[in-house]
Protein backbone atom coordinates (compact mmCIF):
# COMPACT_ATOMS: atom_id res chain seq x y z
CA UNK A 1 0.00 0.00 0.00
CA UNK A 2 1.33 3.41 -0.99
CA UNK A 3 1.37 6.13 1.67
CA UNK A 4 1.87 9.80 0.83
CA UNK A 5 2.19 12.82 3.11
CA UNK A 6 0.79 16.22 2.15
CA UNK A 7 0.22 19.58 3.75
CA UNK A 8 -3.58 19.79 3.69
CA UNK A 9 -6.09 21.93 5.53
CA UNK A 10 -9.61 20.51 5.81
CA UNK A 11 -10.63 22.69 2.86
CA UNK A 12 -7.77 21.44 0.70
CA UNK A 13 -8.42 17.84 1.77
CA UNK A 14 -12.02 18.29 0.64
CA UNK A 15 -10.76 19.26 -2.82
CA UNK A 16 -8.49 16.18 -3.13
CA UNK A 17 -9.72 13.52 -5.52
CA UNK A 18 -10.34 10.28 -3.64
CA UNK A 19 -12.89 7.52 -3.14
CA UNK A 20 -13.23 8.27 0.56
CA UNK A 21 -12.20 11.25 2.65
CA UNK A 22 -11.62 10.42 6.30
CA UNK A 23 -11.37 13.45 8.57
CA UNK A 24 -9.86 12.86 11.99
CA UNK A 25 -11.55 15.22 14.42
CA UNK A 26 -10.08 15.93 17.83
CA UNK A 27 -11.80 17.53 20.80
CA UNK A 28 -10.15 20.94 20.27
CA UNK A 29 -12.21 23.63 18.53
CA UNK A 30 -11.97 23.94 14.74
CA UNK A 31 -10.53 27.26 13.62
CA UNK A 32 -11.33 26.95 9.90
CA UNK A 33 -14.55 28.31 8.44
CA UNK A 34 -14.66 26.35 5.19
CA UNK A 35 -17.94 24.52 4.44
CA UNK A 36 -16.75 21.08 5.62
CA UNK A 37 -15.25 22.45 8.85
CA UNK A 38 -18.48 24.30 9.56
CA UNK A 39 -20.44 21.09 8.99
CA UNK A 40 -18.11 19.20 11.32
CA UNK A 41 -18.51 21.83 14.01
CA UNK A 42 -22.30 21.68 13.67
CA UNK A 43 -22.28 17.88 13.96
CA UNK A 44 -20.18 18.06 17.11
CA UNK A 45 -22.39 20.72 18.63
CA UNK A 46 -25.50 18.64 17.92
CA UNK A 47 -23.92 15.58 19.54
CA UNK A 48 -23.89 13.59 16.30
CA UNK A 49 -20.11 13.23 16.52
CA UNK A 50 -19.09 12.65 20.15
CA UNK A 51 -15.49 13.30 21.18
CA UNK A 52 -14.92 9.67 22.21
CA UNK A 53 -12.21 8.14 20.04
CA UNK A 54 -13.59 5.74 17.44
CA UNK A 55 -17.03 7.35 17.08
CA UNK A 56 -18.00 7.93 13.43
CA UNK A 57 -20.35 10.02 11.34
CA UNK A 58 -20.70 9.26 7.61
CA UNK A 59 -21.66 11.84 4.97
CA UNK A 60 -22.69 11.13 1.37
CA UNK A 61 -21.81 13.64 -1.34
CA UNK A 62 -21.59 16.71 0.88
CA UNK A 63 -21.29 20.02 -0.94
CA UNK A 64 -17.83 21.29 -1.92
CA UNK A 65 -16.20 17.87 -1.35
CA UNK A 66 -14.58 15.97 -4.22
CA UNK A 67 -15.01 12.55 -2.57
CA UNK A 68 -18.44 10.95 -2.79
CA UNK A 69 -18.11 9.61 0.73
CA UNK A 70 -16.82 11.32 3.84
CA UNK A 71 -16.22 9.65 7.18
CA UNK A 72 -15.77 11.88 10.21
CA UNK A 73 -13.83 10.00 12.88
CA UNK A 74 -13.43 11.25 16.44
CA UNK A 75 -9.93 10.98 17.87
CA UNK A 76 -10.61 12.55 21.28
CA UNK A 77 -7.43 13.97 22.80
CA UNK A 78 -5.47 13.31 19.60
CA UNK A 79 -2.92 11.07 21.32
CA UNK A 80 -1.55 8.08 19.36
CA UNK A 81 -3.84 5.52 21.01
CA UNK A 82 -6.90 7.67 20.33
CA UNK A 83 -5.81 8.25 16.74
CA UNK A 84 -5.41 4.51 16.28
CA UNK A 85 -8.95 3.89 17.54
CA UNK A 86 -10.38 6.50 15.20
CA UNK A 87 -8.48 5.35 12.12
CA UNK A 88 -9.23 1.66 12.69
CA UNK A 89 -12.95 2.39 13.01
CA UNK A 90 -13.00 4.68 9.97
CA UNK A 91 -11.03 2.40 7.66
CA UNK A 92 -13.15 -0.59 8.65
CA UNK A 93 -16.27 1.42 7.81
CA UNK A 94 -14.82 2.64 4.51
CA UNK A 95 -13.73 -0.84 3.38
CA UNK A 96 -17.32 -1.85 2.67
CA UNK A 97 -17.27 0.30 -0.48
CA UNK A 98 -13.91 -1.12 -1.69
CA UNK A 99 -12.19 2.24 -2.09
CA UNK A 100 -8.87 2.43 -3.91
CA UNK A 101 -7.71 5.88 -2.89
CA UNK A 102 -8.26 7.30 0.57
CA UNK A 103 -7.42 10.72 1.96
CA UNK A 104 -6.86 10.68 5.71
CA UNK A 105 -6.79 14.24 7.00
CA UNK A 106 -6.29 15.67 10.48
CA UNK A 107 -8.74 18.46 11.23
CA UNK A 108 -6.40 19.91 13.88
CA UNK A 109 -2.64 20.07 14.28
CA UNK A 110 -1.11 16.61 14.76
CA UNK A 111 2.02 15.52 16.61
CA UNK A 112 4.54 13.26 14.80
CA UNK A 113 3.56 10.26 16.97
CA UNK A 114 -0.10 10.73 16.07
CA UNK A 115 0.69 10.79 12.36
CA UNK A 116 2.77 7.63 12.70
CA UNK A 117 -0.09 6.00 14.59
CA UNK A 118 -2.50 6.88 11.76
CA UNK A 119 -0.24 5.25 9.17
CA UNK A 120 0.17 2.05 11.19
CA UNK A 121 -3.54 1.86 11.97
CA UNK A 122 -4.62 2.37 8.35
CA UNK A 123 -2.34 -0.44 7.23
CA UNK A 124 -3.45 -2.75 10.02
CA UNK A 125 -7.16 -2.20 9.33
CA UNK A 126 -6.83 -2.79 5.59
CA UNK A 127 -4.40 -5.76 5.57
CA UNK A 128 -5.59 -8.86 3.72
CA UNK A 129 -3.81 -12.22 3.49
CA UNK A 130 -3.84 -13.71 -0.02
CA UNK A 131 -0.79 -15.97 -0.46
CA UNK A 132 -2.55 -19.35 -0.45
CA UNK A 133 -5.96 -18.39 -1.87
CA UNK A 134 -6.83 -19.49 -5.41
CA UNK A 135 -9.08 -16.48 -5.98
CA UNK A 136 -7.40 -13.83 -3.96
CA UNK A 137 -9.18 -10.61 -3.15
CA UNK A 138 -6.39 -8.27 -2.02
CA UNK A 139 -6.95 -5.09 -0.06
CA UNK A 140 -8.87 -2.62 -2.16
CA UNK A 141 -7.09 0.41 -0.71
CA UNK A 142 -4.03 1.06 -2.83
CA UNK A 143 -3.12 4.60 -1.79
CA UNK A 144 -3.53 6.60 1.40
CA UNK A 145 -2.73 10.31 1.44
CA UNK A 146 -2.18 11.58 4.96
CA UNK A 147 -3.01 15.27 5.27
CA UNK A 148 -1.66 17.47 8.05
CA UNK A 149 -1.48 21.21 8.68
CA UNK A 150 2.30 21.21 8.12
CA UNK A 151 4.04 18.17 6.66
CA UNK A 152 7.62 19.21 7.42
CA UNK A 153 7.71 18.59 11.21
CA UNK A 154 6.16 15.13 10.90
CA UNK A 155 8.05 13.91 7.84
CA UNK A 156 10.60 11.79 9.70
CA UNK A 157 7.95 10.07 11.83
CA UNK A 158 5.85 9.45 8.73
CA UNK A 159 8.78 7.87 6.88
CA UNK A 160 9.66 5.60 9.79
CA UNK A 161 6.02 4.56 10.16
CA UNK A 162 5.81 3.72 6.46
CA UNK A 163 8.92 1.51 6.70
CA UNK A 164 7.59 -0.08 9.89
CA UNK A 165 4.38 -0.98 8.05
CA UNK A 166 6.47 -2.86 5.49
CA UNK A 167 8.17 -4.77 8.29
CA UNK A 168 4.95 -5.57 10.13
CA UNK A 169 3.26 -6.80 6.98
CA UNK A 170 6.30 -8.93 6.09
CA UNK A 171 6.03 -10.52 9.55
CA UNK A 172 2.27 -10.98 9.15
CA UNK A 173 2.70 -12.60 5.77
CA UNK A 174 5.12 -15.25 6.98
CA UNK A 175 3.29 -15.74 10.26
CA UNK A 176 0.03 -16.41 8.42
CA UNK A 177 1.40 -18.90 5.91
CA UNK A 178 0.50 -22.57 6.52
CA UNK A 179 3.37 -24.74 7.66
CA UNK A 180 3.72 -26.43 4.26
CA UNK A 181 4.19 -22.98 2.73
CA UNK A 182 6.60 -21.79 5.42
CA UNK A 183 9.09 -24.58 6.06
CA UNK A 184 12.51 -23.81 7.57
CA UNK A 185 13.96 -23.86 4.06
CA UNK A 186 11.33 -21.43 2.79
CA UNK A 187 11.92 -19.17 5.77
CA UNK A 188 15.62 -19.19 4.93
CA UNK A 189 14.85 -18.22 1.33
CA UNK A 190 12.77 -15.30 2.61
CA UNK A 191 15.76 -14.20 4.70
CA UNK A 192 18.03 -14.46 1.66
CA UNK A 193 15.62 -12.17 -0.15
CA UNK A 194 16.09 -9.60 2.61
CA UNK A 195 19.84 -9.95 2.08
CA UNK A 196 19.41 -8.16 -1.24
CA UNK A 197 18.18 -4.99 0.48
CA UNK A 198 20.50 -2.07 1.36
CA UNK A 199 22.73 -2.72 4.35
CA UNK A 200 21.60 -6.31 4.94
CA UNK A 201 23.55 -9.55 4.54
CA UNK A 202 22.29 -13.09 5.09
CA UNK A 203 23.94 -16.42 5.85
CA UNK A 204 22.11 -19.74 6.22
CA UNK A 205 23.53 -22.77 8.05
CA UNK A 206 22.21 -26.31 7.59
CA UNK A 207 22.29 -29.49 9.70
CA UNK A 208 26.00 -30.21 9.13
CA UNK A 209 27.08 -26.75 10.20
CA UNK A 210 24.78 -26.84 13.23
CA UNK A 211 26.18 -30.21 14.30
CA UNK A 212 29.72 -28.90 13.88
CA UNK A 213 28.88 -25.96 16.14
CA UNK A 214 27.68 -28.37 18.83
CA UNK A 215 24.10 -27.12 18.89
CA UNK A 216 22.84 -30.36 20.39
CA UNK A 217 19.62 -28.92 21.84
CA UNK A 218 18.55 -27.32 18.54
CA UNK A 219 19.45 -30.42 16.52
CA UNK A 220 17.54 -32.66 18.96
CA UNK A 221 14.27 -30.82 18.36
CA UNK A 222 14.71 -31.01 14.60
CA UNK A 223 15.55 -34.71 14.44
CA UNK A 224 11.92 -35.85 14.48
CA UNK A 225 11.06 -34.01 11.25
CA UNK A 226 11.66 -34.80 7.60
CA UNK A 227 12.21 -31.08 7.03
CA UNK A 228 15.87 -30.10 7.53
CA UNK A 229 16.63 -27.39 10.07
CA UNK A 230 17.99 -24.00 9.12
CA UNK A 231 19.97 -21.52 11.21
CA UNK A 232 19.59 -18.04 9.72
CA UNK A 233 22.08 -15.24 10.41
CA UNK A 234 21.10 -11.72 9.29
CA UNK A 235 23.34 -8.67 9.57
CA UNK A 236 22.37 -5.03 9.27
CA UNK A 237 25.37 -2.68 9.19
CA UNK A 238 24.24 0.89 9.82
CA UNK A 239 26.81 1.95 12.40
CA UNK A 240 30.62 1.92 12.55
CA UNK A 241 32.29 -1.46 12.16
CA UNK A 242 33.54 -1.39 15.74
CA UNK A 243 30.10 -0.63 17.20
CA UNK A 244 28.78 -3.52 19.28
CA UNK A 245 25.57 -4.85 17.70
CA UNK A 246 22.17 -5.53 19.15
CA UNK A 247 21.31 -9.19 18.56
CA UNK A 248 17.72 -10.28 17.93
CA UNK A 249 16.97 -14.00 18.34
CA UNK A 250 13.66 -15.26 16.95
CA UNK A 251 12.07 -18.62 17.68
CA UNK A 252 11.40 -20.29 14.33
CA UNK A 253 9.35 -23.44 15.01
CA UNK A 254 7.46 -23.53 11.71
CA UNK A 255 5.04 -26.12 13.11
CA UNK A 256 4.73 -27.51 16.61
CA UNK A 257 2.93 -30.79 17.20
CA UNK A 258 4.33 -30.95 20.71
CA UNK A 259 6.33 -34.03 19.75
CA UNK A 260 5.84 -37.09 21.96
CA UNK A 261 4.16 -34.74 24.47
CA UNK A 262 1.46 -34.31 21.83
CA UNK A 263 -0.80 -31.28 21.82
CA UNK A 264 -4.60 -31.54 21.80
CA UNK A 265 -6.03 -31.71 18.27
CA UNK A 266 -8.39 -28.77 18.72
CA UNK A 267 -6.94 -25.64 17.07
CA UNK A 268 -3.57 -27.28 16.55
CA UNK A 269 -3.55 -25.57 13.15
CA UNK A 270 -2.62 -22.40 15.00
CA UNK A 271 0.76 -23.89 15.79
CA UNK A 272 1.86 -22.60 12.40
CA UNK A 273 2.16 -19.33 14.34
CA UNK A 274 4.91 -20.79 16.53
CA UNK A 275 7.46 -19.13 14.25
CA UNK A 276 6.12 -15.61 14.83
CA UNK A 277 9.25 -14.73 16.81
CA UNK A 278 11.29 -15.53 13.72
CA UNK A 279 8.81 -13.62 11.55
CA UNK A 280 9.20 -10.56 13.79
CA UNK A 281 12.98 -10.63 13.32
CA UNK A 282 12.54 -10.85 9.54
CA UNK A 283 10.02 -8.01 9.66
CA UNK A 284 12.32 -5.86 11.77
CA UNK A 285 15.13 -6.26 9.24
CA UNK A 286 12.72 -5.36 6.45
CA UNK A 287 11.94 -2.15 8.31
CA UNK A 288 15.62 -1.42 9.03
CA UNK A 289 16.35 -1.55 5.31
CA UNK A 290 13.83 1.23 4.76
CA UNK A 291 14.78 3.40 7.75
CA UNK A 292 18.58 2.92 7.61
CA UNK A 293 19.28 3.85 11.26
CA UNK A 294 22.87 4.28 12.45
CA UNK A 295 23.08 1.02 14.39
CA UNK A 296 24.40 -2.50 13.89
CA UNK A 297 21.94 -5.35 14.31
CA UNK A 298 22.33 -9.12 14.10
CA UNK A 299 19.36 -11.43 13.58
CA UNK A 300 19.55 -15.10 14.58
CA UNK A 301 16.75 -17.51 13.69
CA UNK A 302 16.95 -21.19 14.67
CA UNK A 303 14.22 -22.80 12.55
CA UNK A 304 12.84 -26.32 12.45
CA UNK A 305 9.65 -28.31 12.97
CA UNK A 306 8.75 -30.14 16.18
CA UNK A 307 7.40 -33.38 14.77
CA UNK A 308 6.93 -36.96 15.87
CA UNK A 309 8.62 -39.92 14.22
CA UNK A 310 10.86 -42.78 15.33
CA UNK A 311 13.82 -40.43 15.77
CA UNK A 312 11.99 -37.79 17.78
CA UNK A 313 13.23 -36.87 21.24
CA UNK A 314 11.47 -38.51 24.20
CA UNK A 315 10.69 -37.34 27.71
CA UNK A 316 13.70 -38.20 29.83
CA UNK A 317 16.24 -37.80 27.02
CA UNK A 318 19.34 -35.77 27.88
CA UNK A 319 20.97 -33.54 25.26
CA UNK A 320 24.06 -31.34 25.31
CA UNK A 321 23.65 -27.70 24.35
CA UNK A 322 26.21 -25.56 22.52
CA UNK A 323 27.19 -24.06 25.88
CA UNK A 324 28.16 -27.52 27.15
CA UNK A 325 25.29 -27.62 29.64
CA UNK A 326 23.26 -30.82 29.58
CA UNK A 327 19.47 -30.65 29.50
CA UNK A 328 16.93 -33.26 30.56
CA UNK A 329 13.89 -33.04 28.30
CA UNK A 330 10.94 -33.69 30.58
CA UNK A 331 8.42 -32.29 28.10
CA UNK A 332 9.02 -32.34 24.34
CA UNK A 333 6.45 -29.57 23.92
CA UNK A 334 8.85 -27.20 25.70
CA UNK A 335 11.00 -27.21 22.57
CA UNK A 336 11.24 -23.47 21.92
CA UNK A 337 13.64 -22.91 24.79
CA UNK A 338 15.80 -25.75 23.48
CA UNK A 339 16.42 -24.13 20.11
CA UNK A 340 16.74 -20.65 21.64
CA UNK A 341 19.39 -21.64 24.19
CA UNK A 342 21.81 -22.64 21.43
CA UNK A 343 21.10 -19.46 19.49
CA UNK A 344 21.75 -17.41 22.64
CA UNK A 345 25.10 -19.14 23.08
CA UNK A 346 25.92 -18.43 19.43
CA UNK A 347 25.12 -14.74 20.02
CA UNK A 348 28.11 -14.42 22.37
CA UNK A 349 30.54 -14.43 19.43
CA UNK A 350 29.31 -11.00 18.32
CA UNK A 351 30.30 -9.35 21.64
CA UNK A 352 26.83 -7.81 21.67
CA UNK A 353 25.70 -4.61 23.33
CA UNK A 354 22.41 -6.37 24.08
CA UNK A 355 20.59 -9.56 23.11
CA UNK A 356 16.81 -9.77 22.82
CA UNK A 357 15.04 -13.04 22.13
CA UNK A 358 11.46 -13.10 20.84
CA UNK A 359 9.35 -16.23 21.15
CA UNK A 360 5.84 -17.63 21.34
CA UNK A 361 7.16 -19.45 24.36
CA UNK A 362 4.52 -20.20 27.01
CA UNK A 363 0.78 -20.46 27.39
CA UNK A 364 1.39 -19.31 30.97
CA UNK A 365 2.22 -15.84 29.63
CA UNK A 366 -1.16 -15.75 27.87
CA UNK A 367 -2.87 -16.54 31.17
CA UNK A 368 -0.88 -13.80 32.90
CA UNK A 369 -1.18 -10.99 30.34
CA UNK A 370 -3.74 -12.07 27.73
CA UNK A 371 -3.36 -10.63 24.25
CA UNK A 372 -2.72 -7.01 25.28
CA UNK A 373 0.92 -6.93 26.39
CA UNK A 374 3.88 -9.16 25.61
CA UNK A 375 5.80 -10.57 28.56
CA UNK A 376 9.19 -8.96 29.20
CA UNK A 377 11.99 -10.50 31.22
CA UNK A 378 15.45 -9.01 31.53
CA UNK A 379 18.68 -9.30 33.48
CA UNK A 380 19.39 -5.61 32.86
CA UNK A 381 17.27 -2.76 34.20
CA UNK A 382 18.37 -0.23 31.56
CA UNK A 383 17.59 -2.59 28.71
CA UNK A 384 14.21 -3.46 30.24
CA UNK A 385 13.34 0.22 30.68
CA UNK A 386 14.29 0.99 27.08
CA UNK A 387 12.11 -1.82 25.77
CA UNK A 388 9.19 -0.77 27.96
CA UNK A 389 9.50 2.80 26.67
CA UNK A 390 9.69 1.57 23.08
CA UNK A 391 6.56 -0.50 23.65
CA UNK A 392 4.66 2.49 24.95
CA UNK A 393 5.75 4.82 22.14
CA UNK A 394 4.91 2.24 19.45
CA UNK A 395 1.67 1.07 21.12
CA UNK A 396 3.18 -2.43 21.01
CA UNK A 397 3.27 -2.75 24.75
CA UNK A 398 5.04 -5.19 27.05
CA UNK A 399 5.06 -5.82 30.80
CA UNK A 400 8.09 -6.78 32.86
CA UNK A 401 7.86 -9.90 35.00
CA UNK A 402 10.30 -11.02 37.72
CA UNK A 403 13.36 -13.25 37.47
CA UNK A 404 13.95 -14.11 41.14
CA UNK A 405 16.45 -16.93 41.57
CA UNK A 406 13.90 -18.96 43.56
CA UNK A 407 11.93 -19.53 40.35
CA UNK A 408 14.79 -21.68 39.03
CA UNK A 409 14.45 -24.27 41.80
CA UNK A 410 12.00 -26.34 39.79
CA UNK A 411 14.48 -26.71 36.94
CA UNK A 412 16.78 -28.86 39.04
CA UNK A 413 17.11 -32.52 38.06
CA UNK A 414 19.13 -35.55 39.17
CA UNK A 415 20.04 -36.49 35.61
CA UNK A 416 21.40 -33.36 33.90
CA UNK A 417 22.54 -29.82 34.58
CA UNK A 418 19.02 -28.51 34.10
CA UNK A 419 15.53 -29.70 33.16
CA UNK A 420 13.61 -28.00 30.37
CA UNK A 421 10.42 -27.50 32.43
CA UNK A 422 9.60 -26.79 36.06
CA UNK A 423 5.89 -27.45 36.41
CA UNK A 424 2.84 -25.25 35.79
CA UNK A 425 3.30 -22.62 38.51
CA UNK A 426 4.98 -19.49 37.14
CA UNK A 427 5.53 -21.23 33.81
CA UNK A 428 6.43 -18.10 31.85
CA UNK A 429 8.98 -17.14 34.50
CA UNK A 430 10.58 -20.57 34.81
CA UNK A 431 10.94 -20.69 31.01
CA UNK A 432 12.71 -17.34 31.15
CA UNK A 433 14.91 -18.62 33.99
CA UNK A 434 15.92 -21.53 31.76
CA UNK A 435 16.98 -19.13 29.00
CA UNK A 436 18.78 -16.88 31.46
CA UNK A 437 21.29 -19.68 32.16
CA UNK A 438 22.69 -19.09 28.66
CA UNK A 439 23.03 -15.29 28.88
CA UNK A 440 25.64 -14.64 31.55
CA UNK A 441 28.01 -12.81 29.19
CA UNK A 442 25.74 -10.05 27.91
CA UNK A 443 22.75 -7.85 28.65
CA UNK A 444 19.68 -9.89 27.79
CA UNK A 445 15.94 -9.52 27.46
CA UNK A 446 13.27 -12.06 26.58
CA UNK A 447 9.92 -11.17 24.99
CA UNK A 448 7.25 -13.86 25.38
CA UNK A 449 4.76 -13.08 22.61
CA UNK A 450 2.54 -16.15 22.95
CA UNK A 451 -0.47 -13.96 23.67
CA UNK A 452 0.25 -11.12 21.26
CA UNK A 453 1.70 -12.71 18.10
CA UNK A 454 -1.65 -13.75 16.65
CA UNK A 455 -5.39 -13.57 17.13
CA UNK A 456 -7.87 -16.46 17.17
CA UNK A 457 -11.52 -16.72 16.18
CA UNK A 458 -13.06 -14.69 13.35
CA UNK A 459 -10.04 -12.37 13.31
CA UNK A 460 -7.56 -15.27 13.19
CA UNK A 461 -4.20 -14.16 11.90
CA UNK A 462 -0.78 -12.85 12.71
CA UNK A 463 -0.54 -9.41 14.31
CA UNK A 464 3.04 -8.68 13.23
CA UNK A 465 3.96 -7.92 16.85
CA UNK A 466 6.43 -7.03 18.23
CA UNK A 467 7.99 -5.52 15.07
CA UNK A 468 6.75 -2.08 16.11
CA UNK A 469 8.34 -2.37 19.55
CA UNK A 470 11.66 -3.64 18.15
CA UNK A 471 11.88 -0.96 15.47
CA UNK A 472 11.09 1.74 18.03
CA UNK A 473 13.77 0.39 20.37
CA UNK A 474 16.44 0.12 17.69
CA UNK A 475 15.79 3.52 16.13
CA UNK A 476 15.68 5.12 19.57
CA UNK A 477 18.98 3.49 20.45
CA UNK A 478 20.49 4.73 17.19
CA UNK A 479 19.32 8.27 17.91
CA UNK A 480 20.57 8.27 21.48
CA UNK A 481 23.94 6.75 20.58
CA UNK A 482 24.94 3.13 21.08
CA UNK A 483 27.31 3.95 23.95
CA UNK A 484 24.64 5.40 26.21
CA UNK A 485 21.36 3.76 25.14
CA UNK A 486 19.97 0.44 26.27
CA UNK A 487 22.16 -1.69 28.46
CA UNK A 488 25.70 -0.45 27.98
CA UNK A 489 28.69 -2.79 27.69
CA UNK A 490 28.57 -6.47 28.52
CA UNK A 491 30.99 -6.24 31.44
CA UNK A 492 28.94 -3.63 33.25
CA UNK A 493 25.74 -5.52 32.59
CA UNK A 494 27.09 -8.77 33.97
CA UNK A 495 27.42 -7.06 37.37
CA UNK A 496 23.73 -6.12 37.32
CA UNK A 497 22.46 -9.55 36.30
CA UNK A 498 19.79 -10.99 38.44
CA UNK A 499 19.42 -7.42 40.20
CA UNK A 500 -11.01 -16.48 28.07
CA UNK A 501 -11.24 -19.60 25.75
CA UNK A 502 -8.42 -18.50 23.48
CA UNK A 503 -6.21 -17.92 26.51
CA UNK A 504 -6.97 -21.37 27.89
CA UNK A 505 -6.20 -22.92 24.51
CA UNK A 506 -2.86 -21.15 24.23
CA UNK A 507 -2.05 -22.07 27.84
CA UNK A 508 -2.01 -25.73 26.94
CA UNK A 509 -0.67 -25.49 23.40
CA UNK A 510 2.21 -23.02 23.32
CA UNK A 511 5.56 -23.97 24.75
Amino acid sequence: MDFQLKTLTVARAAAEKSDVLIVLVGSAPLASKDPLSVQIAAARKAGDLPDKAGKLLSLYRPEDVAAARVVLAAIGDGKPASVRSGVIAAVNAAKAQSPKRVVLAFAQEAEPAAVASAVLAAADASYVYTATKSKAEPRSIRQVTVGVADAAPVGAAFGQARATVEGIEFAKEWGNRPANHATPTMLAEAAKGLGKLPGIKCEVLGPKEVDKLGMGAFAAVAQGSAEPLRFIVLRYQGGPKDQAPVVLVGKGITFDTGGVSLKPAAEMDEMKFDMCGAASVLGTFRALAGIQPAINVIGLIPSCENMNDGRAIKPGDVVTSMSGQTIEILNTDAEGRLILCDALTYAKRFDPAAVIDIATLTGACVVALGGVRSGLFSSDDALAAALEAAGESSQDRCWRLPLDDEYAEGLKTNFADVANVAGRAGGAITAAKFLQRFTADFAWAHLDIAGTAWKSGAAKGSTGRPVGLLVSYLTGRAQDGAATAGAGNAKGNAKGKGDSKAAARKARSVQ
